[in-house]
């Protein structure tokens, strides 16, 4: 298994809007780099809340524990999380995998990414969890680099992928909270 390099990623993979890395003074980075491509957080956010007390159950996820924010900017509570997507809309081939990492810009500030694998011919916008592991209040920026993606291709074709599977949150429509069908 081998790294897609800049001119593999900019052929191979669908990103959309396609950005080429440049320096932004003032500007946490994002776009297509050596190895990768830094996908930027978009303007929706989705801020955990306890302000009605439930149960975090991954099988039955109660909505009512996040507060909706659209903003340039967005504040994550101390010791909370928020679930954002990309600005970036993915196609992923059937012998690439996506893996997505952390900006250290923001892990070197307690601020951690979270993105599960990009399977193959999983396509859409990614749902991003971003973690404030601080007793302080985190600021996140809309529209700048929030994670790399490094496009990993495969020796050999998988028998089934994330599009024959008909993985459930294929094509998700925005934000999506977490389900179990």
């Amino acid at each position: 298994m081998g790294v897609l390099a800049d001119w593999q990623i900019r052929e191979k993979i669908v990103i959309n809007p396609f950005a080429e890395a440049a320096a932004r003074p003032g500007v946490v980075s994002y776009g297509v780099s050596s190895y990768g491509y830094d996908v930027r957080v978009g303007r929706r956010f989705k801020v955990f809340t306890n302000v009605h007390s439930v149960v975090v159950d991954p099988k039955h996820f109660e909505p009512r524990s996040f507060v909706d924010i659209e903003a340039d900017e967005c504040i994550i509570p101390p010791n909370s999380f928020a679930l954002a997507e990309t600005v970036e809309y993915l196609e992923i081939p059937r012998d690439v995998l996506g893996w997505c990492i952390g900006k250290s810009t923001y892990a070197r500030c307690g601020i951690i990414v979270n993105v599960t694998p990009l399977e193959p011919e999983w396509r859409g916008k990614v749902t991003i969890e971003i973690s404030n592991t601080t007793p302080l209040p985190a600021k996140i920026y809309a529209n700048e680099g929030i994670a790399q993606i490094v496009f990993l291709k495969a020796d050999a074709l998988c028998k089934v992928s994330y599009g024959d599977k008909k993985g459930k949150y294929q094509d998700q429509p925005g934000l999506t909270l977490p389900f179990v069908p």
